[in-house]
């Protein structure tokens, strides 16, 4: 079902000429909570019952394109596969022209008030598995060494997480993630004593571009979530970095990001020498 129709991207959701990588999760996120209106389960009930609606346990995207200010954005958005408490949803996202921007595949379990995952109602289980689509693209990062690169660089950053009145399930908000990895790899840069702004030019570099991370464990108010990056690989067309977001000494979430550099338009270039440099081990003092 269409689930965002010719929205246009609104200032917020920008960083610099492009769309923010965190808007592809947040316009997820709208996505979900209208599918789930429309299979009579929706958000409003679960809250109102104590329960945390369609909490993400996998989320696959890669972008093909990031859309520019004053375009329009539309989401397809169905089932793919359905369990007794499981739902995978596919989403698929185009521009104004029809021509695809990224698609996601996200797993999203219900969690009841006592923290268990909880059964889909059977009317709703089944309305779900007799729209699922068979259609299973391949989405997120490729494969890849799962040990930090030999001579690449790893660093971390702390945040806390204060709740943004804007939910009632007492937990980090969805869209705060990447932006917490983007930060973190920011703040590296200034260590390096170099910025994004410095970087940038006429190109925008280190955008989230394919990533797959699985939530362990929700981020609750009034944490400490630590975010650490461990650089696995550095190509002229990518930056591919294992993230790792932990609190209170417990894994929140973990996966792999694959960061591109984007023209002004939108569409994938390559690196330049001077913002891959950046992501080396700094020599030792031996």
């Amino acid at each position: 079902m269409q689930t965002i129709d010719d929205r246009r991207v609104s200032f917020g959701e920008f960083a610099g000429p492009l769309a923010h990588g965190a808007t592809f999760f947040d316009w997820q996120l709208i996505s979900t909570q209208e599918i789930a209106a429309a299979f009579d389960y929706s958000f409003a009930e679960i809250l109102g019952d104590d329960g945390i609606p369609y909490a993400p346990v996998v989320v696959s995207t890669s972008v093909d394109r990031y859309p520019r200010i004053g375009e329009t954005i539309s989401v397809e958005t169905v089932p793919r596969s359905v369990g007794d408490s499981s739902l995978e949803l596919l989403y698929e996202i185009e521009d104004g022209d029809g021509e695809r921007l990224a698609t996601a595949r996200m797993t999203h379990v219900t969690i009841g008030s006592d923290g268990a995952a909880l059964a889909l109602p059977e009317d709703v289980r089944a309305a779900f598995a007799d729209a699922s689509v068979d259609r299973a693209p391949a989405v997120g990062p490729g494969d890849g060494g799962a040990d930090a690169g030999d001579g690449l660089a790893s660093f971390s950053s702390s945040f806390e997480i204060r709740s943004p009145h804007i939910e009632g399930a007492e937990l980090a908000y969805f869209e705060e993630y990447p932006r917490f990895a983007d930060v973190a790899l920011e703040r590296h840069l200034e260590d390096r004593g170099t910025s994004l702004a410095e970087l940038r030019g006429e190109t925008e570099p280190y955008r989230i571009r394919d990533w797959r991370w699985e939530f362990k464990s929700p981020v609750h108010f009034e944490t400490t979530l630590r975010v650490d990056c461990d650089v696995l690989e550095v190509s002229d067309e990518t930056i591919r970095i294992a993230h790792e977001l932990s609190s209170d000494g417990r894994t929140n979430i973990e996966g792999i990001t694959e960061y591109g550099c984007f023209d002004r338009s939108g569409a994938p270039v390559e690196f330049d020498e001077a913002m891959l440099e950046h992501l080396e081990a700094e020599p030792s003092d031996s």
